[in-house]
């Protein structure tokens, strides 16, 4: 489990409990009316008729309360890697849908995106066609979805990249890694080499991203960088660089040597890995 679904089962807890419906709202059945006192009592629990009652319910009646007091034990036991992502997805739907069971739908999108964070970065359309899905769904997964990214990206905004590499990498790899078309992004440093900005220049095909360099350049002229990180992500899921990328890193290097910035590396970002020019012997 990466660190932006612990985070994700971290934060539920309360979204669940402050949002999710009533039991009674989740069968789709009223709550039951107190007796008039010229009305018989009710049913024995132990009657047959009780009994058929009970055996008639749908199967996941009471199935959000036990999920959601399973998640509160796994919580309190630091043991939140034990919910499986099908049921932190149910989590997630409970807010939206509120009278069905989700568990099919919660299975059937991670079947159709790969991951929870191929679901997470699904685009709406895409998750729209799913039967069931509707604006109130998209809204709940991309909200965690913007959340997390925010919260991985703080952990390496205005700090020095050189002793917060990891976290780095986990954000590139929050950021980009799941989707579908290519898309380059620019990480601009200090002198000291604190990550200043952070900014998505283009977004291209699936397997293609133009990038100019003298754009590269301007923009980083214009934050006064003094060096910057290339970042483009892979959709086919392989990181290895093509030719293509070789050849557009080394002429946006050169530019930038001109203006006497440094091109500290650039990253492939892809969902079962990244690769490092840097690392690679590449630049």
């Amino acid at each position: 489990m990466g660190q932006d679904e612990q985070w994700l089962l971290a934060q539920l807890d309360a979204l669940a409990r402050d949002f999710a419906p009533t039991p009674a709202a989740e069968t789709g059945q009223a709550p039951a009316a107190a007796p008039r006192p010229d009305e018989p009592a009710s049913e024995d629990s132990h009657s047959p008729a009780a009994k058929k009652a009970a055996a008639d319910k749908p199967h996941y009646h009471g199935h959000r309360q036990r999920l959601r007091e399973k998640f509160l034990a796994a919580s309190r036991a630091e043991a939140l890697d034990t919910i499986a992502d099908y049921e932190l997805l149910e989590l997630l739907l409970f807010l939206a849908i509120p009278q069905k069971d989700v568990k099919p739908l919660a299975k059937q999108l991670l079947a159709h995106f790969g991951s929870l964070g191929g679901v997470l970065t699904a685009r709406p359309e895409a998750l729209m066609s799913f039967p069931g899905i509707k604006d109130g769904v998209v809204v709940a997964l991309k909200t965690v979805q913007v959340a997390s990214l925010l919260m991985v990206r703080e952990e390496v905004m205005n700090k020095p990249i050189l002793s917060s590499w990891n976290r780095l990498l986990d954000y590139c790899h929050a950021a980009m890694a799941h989707r579908d078309i290519e898309q380059f992004r620019i990480l601009f440093l200090d002198k000291k080499n604190c990550l200043i900005a952070d900014e998505l220049q283009q977004r291209g095909t699936v397997d293609h991203t133009p990038v100019y360099p003298r754009e590269v350049v301007k923009r980083a002229l214009e934050l006064s960088a003094c060096a910057v990180i290339l970042v483009h992500n892979h959709p086919s899921g392989d990181p290895q660089p093509s030719p293509a990328d070789i050849d557009m890193t080394r002429r946006i290097a050169e530019a930038l040597r001109h203006v006497d910035i440094s091109l500290h590396d650039h990253l492939v970002i892809a969902r079962t890995g990244y690769a490092s020019f840097k690392a690679d012997g590449l630049l």
